[in-house]
Formats: structure tokens, sequence, C-alpha cells
């Protein structure tokens, strides 16, 4: 089992298997939370750092390391979804498009998924595919909690701008698809406990992580207050149930 970094209480995470097709997937049952992005935007890093884990998400200093789509257990039912990187491997057309495939019938399919953590480097602003990323969980009703990365790579007020930036663009792109925003460093740490929050909550374990550390309950970081009270959580009606 990967090393477990100290002072984070997030539940015990397993590996469960790898899958390459929608046909090799596990029984749909339970919640999942899954985790997208580019390539290069540092997703297992922070899937990592959200686990507290050291080495739970293989990565490596070459983008497009993350080829299939690999499960986690965390808990009887719940499970965390670590999809392949997007936009940067250098895959032949053939591999790229069966990819596109199962991720897009993986969002329209799979009844278990709650929501999706996606992964961007703060320093790039959203190109074509993670738009299109964003436009495949409209389609599935899908709520979408983005963070971006690398915060630690920019100045405070740098880091800021780009959040700020962020929010406005999406909310001028769709007035009916709202997706909830934060800084984050794998590195440093920033807005991790945030994002622990946002993925208990969708596994429906929220409030385990209090009652294991007790010191953190009440303990909201200003970004992460301002996040709460500028960005909506999605609308649920349209979710499917199961």
């Amino acid at each position: 089992m990967p090393a477990q970094i100290p002072g984070t209480f997030f539940p015990e995470v397993l590996f469960l298997q790898s899958v390459e097709n929608s046909e090799q997937l596990p029984p749909d049952d339970g919640t999942e939370v899954a985790f997208a992005g580019r390539s290069n935007a540092g997703k297992s890093s922070a899937l990592n750092a959200i686990c507290g884990r050291r080495s739970l998400a293989r990565t490596s200093k070459l983008p497009g390391r993350t080829r299939l789509i690999n499960f986690f257990g965390v808990g009887p039912s719940r499970r965390l979804v670590d999809l392949p990187g997007y936009g940067y491997a250098k895959v032949p057309a053939a591999v790229r498009a069966r990819w596109q495939q199962s991720i897009a019938a993986f969002f329209g399919e799979r009844r278990s998924l709650r929501g999706v953590v996606m992964v961007a480097d703060v320093r790039q602003p959203l190109g074509p595919l993670d738009r299109q990323m964003l436009d495949w969980c409209q389609s599935a009703g899908l709520p979408v909690h983005l963070l971006l990365s690398k915060c630690d790579k920019l100045s405070h007020g740098a880091a800021a701008e780009a959040l700020a930036a962020t929010r406005r663009m999406l909310e001028a792109a769709d007035g009916g698809f709202v997706v909830s925003v934060q800084l984050f460093s794998a590195l440093t740490r920033e807005g991790v406990n945030e994002a622990q929050v946002r993925v208990l909550q969708w596994l429906g374990v929220a409030g385990e992580q209090d009652k294991k550390n007790p010191g953190n309950k009440g303990r909201e970081s200003g970004a992460y207050k301002q996040s709460r009270k500028n960005v909506r959580d999605f609308p649920r009606s349209g979710r499917r149930s199961g």
C-alpha cells in the first residue's frame, strides 16, 4: 500500500483495477468520483495529494503516463476513477479516438458517477479539450470541481487573478452550467483540504474527516470561503439515481 502523508485523514484508498474500454468496467453500483485533466496538468499529483498517498496514482516527468481508466476503492462501493490524460500524449490517432470514445461513454452511461474533479494548470487558460471535457460533463448532468493546479508557480496576486479570470470565463460560457473552482498545489498542499471535502461529499462520506481530525473542523481558507460564496453548487435534479 502506498505510504500515507502524515497529517492527512482521507479514508484508506486501495487500487482495484485498470480497464481499457467500457466493456471491462467494474459493476455500476455505489458511488464514484472521477479525476480528469490534460496530461501535463498535474492530475496524478493532485489525486495523490487529495488521497494523502505518495504514489497511489503513477506520476511521471513524461506527460500522458495514464493510458487506462484506473479504479481505486474508498471503502465498500465507493471508488475514485483516474481517467487518461488528454491533449498531450503522443499516441496514434486510432488510440486517441478510442480513448475519447471510452471516456464519452463512461460519462454518459456510468450511473454511479457523482462528480468530476477536473485539473488544469493555473498558468494556462482553459483550452478546447478542457471545454470538451466540460461539455461531456454538462451533457451527463455531472457536477465539476475545477482545480487550478500548480498555483505555487505564481505569486499570490497572479494566482488570485487567474482564479477570478477563470470564474468569469466559465460564467460567461453558459449561464446554466456552473463549475466550482479553487486554487490548488500538490507541492505546498494549498487547497488540498478543500478538495478533500468536495470529494468526500460526493462519495457520501462527508464528516468522517472532521471526526478523525477535530482540529480541522470549522477551518476553511479565505479562498475556499470566497469560492463557496461566489460559486453555486450544481443543480442535482438532472442527475440520475442509482
